[in-house]
């Protein structure tokens, strides 16, 4: 219902996102590899995909990754390119500026975590399931979170029902975001949709932004003119204690 665009320009950060467009690329190598693989786009994700049966030890996958190592390698893994793109988009306009706030290895550290939570989280939901789960969505979900708890009233432009270009405040954006994933929920097991892995992102982000945020950051604080400052003073911009 809701896409968002562009918030403010990422080259004008006094420190470039280069993580966030890290993470932009190696989604797409990692795509390309998945579409490209001999075997076949299928053969990938059952290697790599997270499988909650084998995660939790009730069934065997042969030619798996180890199961525990798929919490993170299913995160890079994606259905079609508008699944890809879709991830990407929200990536581009949110991670720039939780990158900025948190420092490289922090943002690493919350993206990678949050979709660690959200698989975990859809395990738990579907823990018999033999069904591979792919995606960004869950550590993106907690970068939007993220977000709205550093920027609530930043102005995003975002495309509505598709078709109609709206300029709104973070809050709106993030809201009918979040609010769509639990109205979901009773359609899960029908969708192919991961709507837990969602949820389980955005409780991570929101747990976690709090925790790794540099001292002197504020929380849900709306901010007019510029994006938020860099890294507080005495922090390490590279995400070090």
């Amino acid at each position: 219902m809701v896409m968002p665009l562009y918030d403010d320009n990422p080259f004008k950060l006094p420190r470039r996102p280069i993580m966030t467009w890290g993470l932009i690329v190696v989604n797409l190598v990692f795509f390309f590899a998945e579409v490209g693989a001999s075997a076949g786009p299928e053969a990938v994700v059952r290697a790599y995909g997270l499988v909650p049966g084998a995660l939790i030890g009730e069934i065997s996958v042969p030619g798996a990754l180890t199961p525990v190592l798929t919490l993170f390698s299913y995160q890079f893994l994606h259905a079609d390119i508008m699944h890809l793109l879709g991830n990407m988009i929200f990536l581009w306009v949110f991670g720039d500026d939780i990158e900025e706030c948190l420092g490289r290895l922090r943002f690493l550290g919350l993206y990678l975590m949050a979709g660690v939570v959200g698989g975990s989280v859809y395990v738990w939901s579907s823990p018999h399931s033999a069904a591979p789960l792919i995606g960004a969505s869950g550590a993106i979900a907690g970068v939007v979170i993220a977000y709205v708890m550093l920027r609530p009233c930043a102005k995003i432009t975002v495309l509505t029902f598709g078709i109609i270009p709206m300029r709104i405040s973070a809050y709106w954006v993030v809201g009918v975001f979040a609010l769509l994933q639990f109205v979901n929920l009773e359609s899960a097991a029908k969708s192919d949709v991961a709507y837990w892995c969602h949820i389980g992102g955005m409780v991570a982000g929101g747990t976690l932004f709090p925790l790794l945020r540099p001292a002197g950051v504020m929380l849900f604080e709306c901010i007019r003119g510029p994006k938020v400052p860099a890294v507080a003073a005495g922090a390490d911009p590279a995400g070090g204690a």
